[in-house]
């Protein structure tokens, strides 16, 4: 029995498959670009869809040739995406136009529709249709569909229905932001009703790592792949990066920092947030994934010449705690761990020096970390031992001693943690693991623990207490 498996990352900009054994090592990687989405005026946002399958098809070849006689052992692929991106396909799968992608906003108007037709479902679901939702796009395309559009579909659904040469479900994952109502298993078709949506546009919905189909032998000759090789269902990018850090279990939350702070963990309960800041994905295992999104983040740094960065975070270190509190946003408004339409960034006092006032920006993004869990933890999902971290950020180990004193818990930095990981650990739940929890402990790296530096967790403190007061005199933040 072969025991290898593929993940693949159709992101905005390129396509990543890696293949990895049943231990996690990877054997096999490759990465083909796609073209930038065209953005014009209205929000639009648009990707040439016809480009996806012919590039996971060659990075599919590329993996199969370097593993020689070994692509026989290839037994289960995933695929995971960008969340809400939408395009209409024929009767044989193929784009009749472009793909509405995960930022196009042109659909404000179906989007209010979908709000108040669904109002008591996305109370029960804590999810709330926007202008960014794959729902909005959907309602939008209802009333725009190409000549000869038979189903809109979501990128993964695309590939699948590639690889195994007939329609497949989609998951719960990218069907979320979708309209797909998680809590009920079904679509939300009073609100499709109201859009004027047709019910034979929406595909079946499975959970992610559930069997799609199996390659067949058209795919096979394409990609090196072996007939019969399972198809499962993947999740969305964002999730498949957190079940790669190896945040699977109820308890365990990981951190995005990239661009932006993302945060993301496992909870027994579907957490209810009455602000809309937390929205919930549906675990395979039936649990649930609860986090957000911030619009602070790595970006805070944005400013920085990377070249210096080495020897600011040595002097950030030796300095110690800032002197001063700092909210490092850049532009206007904040959608996690609060909403505030109009937040900007503050500074509480005057740093002493460009190292002060570098410190304070690694400080302020960690604040925001905190308060996310606190937040979190507050609507019934607590995070339990270390925070495991990925992304750009996690890279600098100062930033991480200084966050895991601030939140005075362990910082756990995942090497390797990306969505190609992710996607393949889904691949690998149910067939060659029992169940993703099986699989994340068997393939996702070990990483290193960062503890909290103990002589400045006190000082820090107070430093966040400053910050929630001046979030709570802004009125960005419900006073305590």
């Amino acid at each position: 029995m072969g025991e290898l498996v593929a993940g693949v990352d159709v992101a905005t900009a390129n396509v990543r498959v890696q293949v990895h054994d049943r231990a996690g090592a990877l054997v096999a990687s490759a990465s083909r670009p796609l073209p930038r989405p065209v953005r014009s005026s209205g929000g639009r946002s648009e990707q040439d869809a016809s480009t996806w399958w012919p590039a996971v098809r060659d990075c599919l070849a590329e993996c199969t040739a370097a593993l020689g006689a070994r692509r026989a052992e290839v037994v289960a692929l995933a695929v995971s995406a960008t969340s809400g991106t939408v395009v209409p396909v024929d009767g044989r799968g193929a784009p009749v136009g472009p793909a509405l992608m995960y930022d196009d906003r042109r659909a404000e108007a179906e989007a209010r529709t979908a709000v108040q037709a669904g109002a008591p479902r996305w109370e029960r679901t804590g999810t709330t249709p926007s202008a960014g939702s794959g729902l909005a796009r959907i309602g939008w395309l209802a009333h725009h569909l190409p000549e000869g559009t038979e189903q809109v579909c979501h990128t993964p659904d695309l590939i699948a229905r590639k690889l195994v040469g007939r329609p497949v479900a989609t998951d719960t994952s990218h069907a979320l932001k979708s309209g797909y109502d998680a809590v009920a298993g079904e679509w939300a078709t009073e609100v499709f009703d109201a859009l004027g949506v047709p019910a034979r546009l929406l595909p079946e919905v499975v959970r992610p790592t559930e069997v799609l189909g199996e390659v067949d032998a058209t795919a096979a000759a394409e990609t090196g792949l072996p007939v019969g090789c399972e198809v499962r269902a993947g999740m969305t990018d964002g999730c498949a990066g957190q079940l790669a850090c190896g945040a699977v279990d109820v308890g365990q939350f990981v951190t995005v920092l990239g661009t932006t702070l993302v945060l993301k963990g496992v909870s027994e309960q579907l957490v209810h947030d009455p602000t809309g800041a937390v929205y919930s994905h549906l675990h395979p295992a039936g649990v649930w994934l609860p986090g957000g999104a911030a619009n602070v983040g790595g970006s805070a740094l944005s400013d920085v010449d990377t070249a210096e960065l080495a020897e600011l975070d040595r002097a950030a270190t030796e300095r110690g705690p800032a002197s001063v509190v700092h909210y490092p946003l850049r532009g206007e408004g904040e959608r996690f761990p609060f909403l505030a339409e109009r937040a900007t960034r503050f500074l509480l006092g005057t740093p002493q020096d460009r190292v002060d006032e570098y410190r304070s920006r690694l400080e302020g993004v960690a604040f925001c970390e905190r308060l996310a869990l606190e937040r979190l933890a507050e609507l019934g999902a607590p995070a339990t031992g270390p925070v495991r971290t990925a992304g750009g950020g996690a890279r600098s180990l100062a930033w991480c001693r200084i966050r895991a004193s601030i939140l005075d818990r362990p910082v756990v930095r995942v090497d390797g943690a990306g969505t190609a990981l992710g996607a393949a650990l889904l691949a690998a739940s149910g067939s060659v693991h029992p169940d993703l929890s099986a699989a994340a402990t068997a393939m996702v790296p070990e990483g290193q623990l960062v503890e909290p530096e103990r002589a400045e967790v006190a000082q820090l403190d107070a430093g966040y207490q400053r910050f929630l007061g001046e979030l709570r005199t802004r009125g960005w933040l419900a006073a305590a």
